[in-house]
């Protein structure tokens, strides 16, 4: 086994890998971009080289720096985690070249699998079912175009080197394939450093279902069963389980080992995945091959008991797989482990991505039922760099619906505060009944958003008097050190007459939720006080707040909520929804004043790569004057309104912080 190993990448991966590692003894090195110097796998590594700037390509993309970290720490082996050079064949052999091992597949199996057009076309060769398309060298567009007519609509584009759904686009009509093609290949550019792309006839209505499979150097292959990952959105994977609750034993078995022969043809060593789309009779079809370990693979070392990092560390220093991998063709699991990715996003707004301090972050402790992989902690940053990740949530129970159940607990023991998050999405999907009843496809969150994106609405009035009653127990609790903190002996903290404690004298509690402000009148004290909220007053008793639970007695009866209170918000959960309000001056309040429509802003931090307009341009309304990149996704920026330019304030390549204004219009 190694003595030091060297991780090629960042954040929660990074940490995944040091845990293991530090579990078998092995020591780490870590390597960090100038935005990453504080982070977690910085911290937790034994030792760590920095590489570069902040952007991908400035550091992590950096090969020559990393094998120079590596042989400077005397390290032996590099584990490339995900992403990055995960699935660079060049790095591969350049790794092999400076002496060091390569925990993956050889650069040999990346090449022939790295390329989804030359696997597609290996498996075909080898009678695994594909999906009908184009994989050729020759990227013409008008070939493509020709192409694109003899497949059909509706058909994919997808970026050829890659994955993780970045480049890919669905066209439904011809007169729509021209700019999905510049687009995705662009992307595809950005993303990959490539930009070929291939054609696919699009499966309505699919499943996705992959395989993981392994490999060592003594020709053994097995598979540990499948994934289904098709809840998604725009081709991100959003929730992952296993056992799939569409896969009957037949299909298990016949995908499985179509999943295997594809390894075996290549010779594979170490951890990759088979990927298939599958329709909804059960016929499934080869996708891709990933020569990488997955952002999933926790749930199936949930259900086998098995480390799937611990196995490629093994498999790569010249061990065999153990026989309890291979001695079945199916390896007998026991229960259901399901992942969701909570990420620093805004569904409310396009799922946009965030950045930012994680002033608070709260995540559910560690169990036999709850893991949690993260590679941030409260404090640290989101940047405008990387992926928007702060933790991956998988849990375990015996059967689907108990691990339904625990999901529902660990989201409702979230909290966030600083970037906004995906939390209430996650919450919405797991209750949906598309997911209970594991009738999900790959494009049914896509078609169906609506349903699981909060919006407007008003908040219940259980929940208002619960953030009511919850922000008086805590304004209490708070008196006596705001009172010794005060210097003013005038000051209401430091008196204890009228309204304040100890005295039922009346009191405005305003709260502000999803529909605005809202007065709640408390009267009373000390867990006991009537609320009157519009029309109707409530009686509230026995009211405790302790240890992030409030627990009240509201008109005789007896309710339990999470609440959760930093500085003026306020979140109370009563564990199927979570309601966020604000705490605002009693008589001081101003509506939103909105903003102007006569200019474009930058929505977050990032690069600016396109530039579709210039002075003086008559323009439409909703047509895309600009195309920024941001953490890895290209968001589209259009006009507010017809009008005409009056300033172009930034150019193709230029970095803008966030708000900066990027255009400016008039009236046409």
């Amino acid at each position: 086994m190694f003595k030091k190993v060297l991780i090629a990448n960042r954040g929660e991966i990074a940490c995944r890998v040091i845990r293991t590692c530090r579990r078998l003894g092995i020591e780490t090195v870590a390597v960090y971009s100038d935005a990453d110097a504080g982070a977690q796998h910085v911290r937790q590594a034994d030792v760590a080289y920095p590489i570069g700037g902040p952007r991908p390509a400035d550091s992590y993309l950096r090969g020559d720096a990393i094998i120079e970290a590596a042989l400077a720490s005397g390290a032996e082996a590099i584990h490339p985690g995900y992403g990055f050079l995960s699935e660079n064949a060049d790095f591969a052999d350049a790794v092999a070249r400076a002496g060091l091992v390569f925990i993956g597949p050889s650069a040999d199996s990346m090449r022939r699998m790295g390329s989804k057009a030359g696997a597609k076309e290996l498996m075909a060769a080898r009678g695994v079912p594909v999906v009908p398309g184009y994989t050729g060298e020759d990227q013409d567009p008008a070939l493509l175009a020709r192409e694109a007519e003899r497949i059909g609509f509706p058909l994919m584009i997808k970026a050829a080197h890659g994955g993780g759904g970045k480049g890919m686009r669905i066209v439904r009509a011809a007169s729509e394939f021209a700019a999905n093609l510049e687009s995705c290949q662009r992307e595809a550019k950005n993303a990959f450093g490539r930009e070929r792309v291939l054609l696919e006839r699009y499966i309505e209505q699919p499943r996705h279902i992959e395989f993981q499979v392994f490999g060592d150097t003594h020709g053994t292959i097995a598979h540990l069963n499948e994934r289904e990952c098709s809840a998604q959105r725009r081709y991100q994977k959003v929730l992952e389980e296993t056992p799939s609750p569409f896969v009957t034993p037949e299909l298990r078995a016949a995908m499985g080992e179509a999943a295997v022969a594809a390894a075996r043809a290549l010779d594979y060593v170490n951890a990759g995945t088979v990927e298939f789309i599958v329709g909804p009779a059960g016929d499934f079809y080869f996708m891709e091959i990933n020569t990488r370990l997955q952002v999933e693979h926790p749930v199936t070392e949930m259900v086998l008991g098995l480390d799937l990092v611990e196995l490629q560390l093994r498999v790569a220093a010249g061990e065999a797989l153990p026989g309890s991998v291979v001695r079945n063709k199916a390896l007998p699991q026991h229960g259901h482990a399901i992942e969701l990715r909570l990420y620093a996003e805004d569904p409310e707004q396009g799922f946009l991505p965030g950045s930012g301090t994680l002033e608070r972050l709260r995540l559910p402790a560690p169990s036999a039922h709850v893991r949690i992989d993260s590679g941030v902690v409260e404090g640290d940053t989101v940047t405008i760099f990387y992926d928007p990740m702060i933790a991956k949530l998988i849990v375990w129970d015996a059967t689907r619906e108990a691990a339904l159940v625990r999901m529902r607990e660990a989201l409702a023991a979230c909290d966030v505060v600083g970037p906004k998050s995906n939390v209430e999405f996650l919450e919405r999907l797991v209750r949906h009944p598309a997911i209970v009843e594991g009738r999900i496809d790959t494009g049914y969150l896509d078609r169906h958003l609506d349903e699981f994106v909060a919006g407007t609405g008003a908040d219940d009035a259980a929940a208002l008097l619960a953030a009511a009653t919850a922000w008086l127990l805590h304004e209490e609790a708070d008196a006596p050190r705001r009172a010794q903190a005060s210097a003013d002996p005038h000051s209401p903290w430091a008196q204890a007459d009228g309204w304040r404690l100890g005295h039922p004298g009346r009191r405005i509690v305003a709260l502000a939720g999803r529909d605005g402000r809202v007065e709640v009148s408390a009267h009373g004290a000390h867990g006991r006080y009537r609320l009157e909220l519009g029309e109707q007053a409530h009686d509230v008793a026995q009211a405790v707040l302790r240890d992030g639970w409030l627990v009240a007695a509201v008109d005789g009866v007896t309710r339990r909520w999470q609440a959760h209170i930093d500085r003026d918000r306020i979140v109370v959960h009563d564990g199927a929804r979570r309601h966020m309000f604000t705490h605002a001056p009693a008589f001081a309040w101003e509506g939103d004043a909105g903003g102007g429509s006569d200019r474009i802003v930058a929505p977050m931090p990032g690069r600016i790569v396109l530039v579709k307009t210039g002075v003086g341009d008559e323009v439409a309304e909703g047509q895309e004057l600009l195309v920024m990149e941001a953490m890895k996704m290209e968001l589209s920026l259009k006009a507010p309104r017809a009008g005409t330019v009056d300033s172009v304030q930034a150019a193709a390549g230029d970095f803008v912080e966030a708000d900066a204004v990027l255009v400016r219009l008039v009236e046409a």
